[in-house]
């Protein structure tokens, strides 16, 4: 029987995967904001056997105009094709990875949901949590398939809002900022232009869903500390945010992993919504 996995996978599950077929389609998605070509670097020298490499800003980003934020989502046809040349198809089971936390697995993760593929967890601990397990990486490169097709035009699994929708929301809707406490309270911002948060936005810092060894917490223990700060809201009253987009993703996966399904995405985020001075903005 097929397993589907939708949210987290452990490194020995994976491993297990591995060594029998139907195999997954691993993807590596490492980066960092200060060095956007080291998470590539990295996986030349160094990934899980049979892994792929999708960068944030080439693959998992779209153009930028200036008032769309930093990591706007690229058009859905042309994720689809860079999707299919993986040789991802509905039914390949997906796996999204990084070396940071699951920061960049989980936008991947987001956006195949987007596409509407929902067969696809990301690695729980990363690189780093394979590595404790014993797994094995290597510098030889994984050939993509010729010749595979984009990947199906398919109804979405990621609701999403725009920064009208943002804006509009009724007053039971909570938005979610999964910045650093300092960013959201606008002490520092060493990456926008523009410090503060949307008025009236609750700030969950997106490392908070993370443990011991870098994993995500327990769902009963994500369940109590999202209850304290959304309250009784349900989960499709939530519109998750960040500084572009990523890390936001990752809030609305510890949410899922919670079992607390249906919640939105903004995804132009502080970067997009700061980027137009009529619009409000918050501090403190």
């Amino acid at each position: 029987m097929t397993t589907t996995l939708t949210t987290l996978i452990t490194a020995a599950e994976l491993a297990a995967l591995l060594s029998s077929g139907p195999k997954p389609v691993v993807v590596d998605t490492s980066f960092d904001l200060a060095d956007t070509d080291s998470g590539e670097r990295r996986f030349r020298a160094s990934h899980l056997p049979g892994s792929h490499y999708l960068h944030l800003d080439r693959d998992l980003s779209g153009a930028k105009t200036g008032r769309n934020g930093r990591h706007p989502l690229p058009d859905r046809a042309d994720f689809a094709r860079t999707i299919g040349t993986l040789g991802i198809g509905p039914d390949t089971q997906v796996v999204a990875l990084d070396a940071q936390g699951g920061v960049y697995a989980a936008r991947l993760w987001w956006m195949l949901r987007w596409l509407g593929h929902g067969r696809v967890a990301v690695l729980d601990g990363g690189i780093p949590a394979w590595q404790r397990a014993g797994g094995a990486l290597t510098a030889e490169p994984t050939p993509a398939p010729t010749g595979a097709p984009p990947y199906p035009d398919r109804p979405s699994l990621a609701p999403r809002v725009d920064a009208a929708g943002v804006a509009a929301r009724a007053p039971r809707r909570a938005l979610l900022d999964a910045r650093s406490g300092e960013r959201f309270r606008g002490e520092a911002e060493p990456i926008d232009p523009v410090a503060g948060h949307i008025p009236g936005a609750l700030n969950r810092f997106h490392r908070d869903n993370l443990g011991d060894g870098g994993v995500f917490k327990a769902p009963a223990r994500l369940r109590e500390e999202f209850a304290v700060l959304l309250g009784d809201r349900a989960p499709d009253e939530v519109i998750h945010s960040c500084g572009s987009g990523v890390t936001a993703c990752h809030n609305l996966l510890a949410m899922e992993h919670a079992g607390l399904a249906g919640s939105l995405l903004y995804p132009g985020s502080w970067s997009e919504w700061s980027a137009d001075p009529a619009r409000p903005i918050a501090r403190g």
